[in-house]
């Protein structure tokens, strides 16, 4: 994020936070609840603005999560001669 963006420009609504998550509205507070992402009400009556900056982290860490989940998987998919480079080797690909 640049210095000069606006607050405006860094927080979203929470229905549009929830609908880019393609998750409902509640679970994104929990996740600002949690700590995953902050947020804050503004105004009379309080509305939820959640910033943008934290969003792009949690969904960076939901993807460096996801790569490290599969690459344990395929780690246990491999065999003893795959990994040592002698004998029969399972996946030759």
């Amino acid at each position: 994020m640049t210095d000069d963006s606006s607050p405006l420009e860094r927080f979203a609504e929470l229905d549009d936070v929830a609908a880019a998550l393609a998750l409902p509205p509640e679970e994104v507070l929990d996740l600002v609840r949690e700590g995953h992402l902050r947020g804050m009400r503004v105004g009379s009556p309080g509305r939820w603005r959640i910033d943008l900056d934290s969003v792009d982290a949690h969904v960076d860490a939901r993807v460096e999560d996801a790569r490290r989940a599969a690459l344990w998987r395929q780690s246990q998919a491999a065999s003893f001669p795959e990994l040592w480079g002698r004998g029969e080797i399972r996946h030759d690909d």
